[in-house]
């Protein structure tokens, strides 16, 4: 049986992804910061900061995994604003810890370094649905720092000849995402109001914009496909391939609700760089692995809500 490690697994990300590495007959292996809460039956759970990069080494030699899923980041747009410099130490430090811990072994395991679509930023006309090879312009510190994180991994893999392969992720979604992210944001604050919790007034950020979501458990079957047959060096676009605007979000959340919802912008949630568009380009990794969305975007939204209903209490 292969092995397979997830690092940072106690995120939105990585208990979806245990249970589909799980699904497809991996022994699975899974880190976590000692802060962090994170059971799964289906994974062996270890406490690792990737700044320790001594006990990201000693982890790897007790395990020996076969295939390396790098989940683990400052993963917040908003966070990386606020607080550049945790964003760039675990972000950048932290994912050249993991790498040069690989370099190390004596054998080559296969990597996945996890990106974004944020990385492309300022996109201009007529460069959507963008390509991987698209002239990067980050907009933002998140993006920024996994721009850096993508080519300093490219490099490893060519300088090293390690099996190492980048993807871009752009949104995903699904239930049990933190608040943070708008379409959690959107479905908690409509249970919130179902359950009399607060008053039948959504607040909301720039409803223009539009992204291309992907529902979490596909993103997973995705990352697994890719670390089995992805060409070391490459960087794949993981996304829906479509763009929906954000304000089309809020209309399915609201009519899922039997409430009478009223919208109000709320300044806090506008960030300080927002790019108008940002649609992925998945034909490299249609092309490579047969995988493409399966979930619809009005399933994804409902289960998300129902998530929210179950988890609000009066």
């Amino acid at each position: 049986m292969s092995k397979g490690l997830v690092i940072g697994a106690a995120g939105f990300v990585g208990s979806y992804l245990i249970e589909e590495m799980h699904s497809e007959g991996m022994d699975v292996y899974a880190t976590k910061l000692p802060h962090e809460l994170l059971e799964n039956e289906h994974a062996k759970i270890y406490d690792v900061d990737i700044l320790d990069k001594e006990a990201i080494v000693t982890l790897l030699l007790e395990i020996r995994p076969d295939y390396i899923f790098h989940l683990a980041a400052q993963s917040s747009v908003g966070l990386s604003w606020k607080n550049p410099g945790l964003t760039v130490d675990v972000n950048i430090k932290g994912s050249i810890n993991v790498m040069d811990a690989v370099r190390e072994l004596y054998y080559k395991p296969r990597v996945l370094l996890i990106g974004s679509g944020e990385e492309y930023g300022h996109i201009r006309p007529g460069e959507t649905p963008i390509k991987e090879d698209n002239l990067l312009r980050p907009g933002n510190i998140y993006a920024a720092t996994k721009a850096c994180q993508n080519m300093i991994g490219s490099i490893y893999a060519q300088a090293y000849d390690m099996q190492m392969m980048m993807v871009r992720s752009f949104n995903h979604i699904g239930p049990g995402q933190a608040p943070m992210f708008v379409v959690s944001d959107f479905c908690k604050q409509v249970a919130e109001i179902e359950k009399g919790l607060r008053e039948p007034v959504m607040y909301v950020g720039n409803l223009a914009a539009k992204r291309d979501f992907t529902d979490v458990r596909d993103v997973v079957r995705a990352y697994v496909s890719l670390i089995r047959q992805g060409v070391p060096g490459e960087t794949y676009n993981m996304g829906s391939g479509h763009a929906v605007e954000i304000r089309r979000i809020l209309d399915i959340i609201i009519s899922l609700s039997e409430k009478e919802i009223r919208v109000e912008i709320d300044p806090n949630k506008i960030r300080p760089v927002d790019v108008p568009i940002i649609e992925a380009d998945i034909t490299k990794l249609h092309e490579l692995t047969g995988w493409k969305p399966r979930i619809e975007l009005e399933q994804t939204i409902r289960d998300t809500l129902d998530y929210w209903r179950g988890h609000i209490h009066i």
